[in-house]
């Protein structure tokens, strides 16, 4: 009796105090505020072969099952959205339930997923479709190779989610009425390709498996991948990328035999003292329920590291309360918050992106308020392939103008890459001055001469 009163009044001491609400975790039946789904069980809500049947994948979707919540005004705005997102629709249940419809247009996971046509704004001069170029420092298909000791392999673009922010939305998802595509599922003759390119380099220990996203590997595509890759002497570290488990946790607490695969290649890892981690991506705290608990749960007690990485998104996570919160939330969870990335210069995504100076004031505010280890870094990983570099670790930021130059000495030695605000968040004079073309390149070549002389 004495042990459950302590837990008694932990719970309630957790939901009277604000500076603990990163314990407090949704576990009502959320999914039955949405029409179509009102008579599901909890028993088939947590089923993944349940969430993988119902995601919504298109327009009707959305209105059959939101019935009287679907307004005219919303749905003629979506439809909208998909005229001119570069991204196709694919949502699990478990999200889709999760966003407020009574305000979706403020609503931070609808503005992730399910774009609206009133939110798009004109593409800056400098948006690239590859704008990291992953595909210009790719030595063979699915692999970019850009730092020494590290590679990034991308097995499948198919992903469980489709979210409109996409940093490879030139390849996810399929082809769009704005975006023809090239997207590619599982092919175990180009994987062998790279296990050899990779037997071939042995200075790479570290190697990112993702896509796409490691969620849609069948059990044996799992293994296969992770034994290959763990077989090379050189290679040390692997890391399965995966948004999974911030918008489908129910295949983690349910898949079992995908979940198995996955501790199988781990034990493999520790038997041959390498490492084999996760690598997700919870961008907002409104993702986390009691079933990312759960997964969690799961994945910590199987003795497999999870470390997050989110985006920084204008309207989703850039309030400093959203982002304390997420991240002393994905903390508690025993998922080490790594990365929050400044967003990529990438097409239909320009009103996601916020200034450098929003990033660098953030990381002020969230440093302090946990343990430093549990404190995410805020990266900008450089357009034209510069690599990931500390948000203030920039050589000249003009910030009248929204343009701030670098350097990646390691990386590509002698280079110089510019990575610019937003265009709206500028003054109107800036805003005028981006308008035409030999100012904007003008104003570019004063900026990198501050840094090249």
């Amino acid at each position: 009796m004495v042990e459950t009163h302590k837990v008694e009044s932990l719970t309630e001491l957790n939901q009277k105090l604000p500076e603990l609400q990163h314990r407090n975790f949704r576990n009502d039946d959320f999914w039955k505020s949405i029409p179509g789904w009102a008579n599901v069980t909890r028993e088939e809500f947590a089923d993944h072969m349940w969430q993988q049947k119902n995601s919504i994948r298109k327009i009707e979707q959305v209105r059959k099952v939101l019935g009287k919540l679907a307004t005219p005004e919303l749905m003629a705005d979506m439809e909208d959205g998909q005229r001119k997102t570069p991204m196709n629709i694919r949502i699990t249940p478990y999200i889709f339930s999760l966003i407020d419809w009574e305000n979706a247009w403020d609503d931070p996971l609808r503005k992730q997923f399910l774009p609206l046509g009133s939110q798009f704004l004109p593409e800056h001069p400098l948006h690239m479709s590859d704008s990291l170029s992953e595909d210009e420092d790719s030595p063979v298909p699915m692999l970019t190779h850009r730092y020494p000791d590290k590679v990034l392999f991308l097995p499948t673009t198919l992903c469980p989610v489709y979210c409109s922010y996409c940093t490879r939305s030139r390849i996810i998802g399929g082809s769009t009425e704005s975006v023809d595509k090239s997207s590619y599922g599982a092919n175990q003759k180009k994987w062998d390709d790279v296990f050899e390119y990779l037997r071939n380099s042995p200075l790479v220990e570290d190697v990112v498996i993702s896509g796409g996203d490691s969620f849609m590997l069948t059990p044996a595509q799992i293994k296969y991948i992770g034994e290959s890759l763990l077989n090379i002497p050189h290679i040390r570290r692997i890391r399965y990328a995966t948004k999974g488990i911030a918008i489908f946790p129910q295949k983690i607490t349910s898949d079992h035999a995908w979940f198995k695969a996955l501790c199988e290649v781990n034990e493999l890892g520790r038997s041959f003292g390498k490492s084999v981690v996760i690598h997700t991506h919870f961008s907002s705290p409104r993702e986390i329920t009691k079933w990312s608990q759960m997964a969690m749960e799961r994945i910590f007690s199987a003795g497999i590291t999870v470390r997050n990485q989110a985006v920084l998104q204008n309207g989703v996570n850039n309030d400093v309360s959203d982002m304390v919160l997420l991240t002393r939330k994905v903390g508690f969870m025993n998922i080490q918050p790594y990365y929050v990335y400044m967003h990529d210069m990438v097409p239909g995504c320009e009103h996601f992106r916020t200034t450098l100076r929003e990033g660098i004031e953030l990381e002020k505010a969230v440093r302090g308020t946990t343990a430093g280890f549990h404190t995410p870094t805020f990266v900008c990983d450089l357009p034209g392939g510069g690599g990931k570099r500390h948000v203030a670790s920039y050589e000249y930021y003009d910030e009248e103008n929204g343009i701030s130059v670098w350097k990646a000495p390691y990386v590509k030695p002698g280079d110089v890459f510019t990575y610019v605000d937003p265009i709206h968040k500028l003054s109107k004079e800036a805003q005028d001055r981006w308008q035409d073309p030999a100012t904007a390149k003008k104003m570019i070549e004063e900026a990198k001469k501050k840094v090249t002389g």
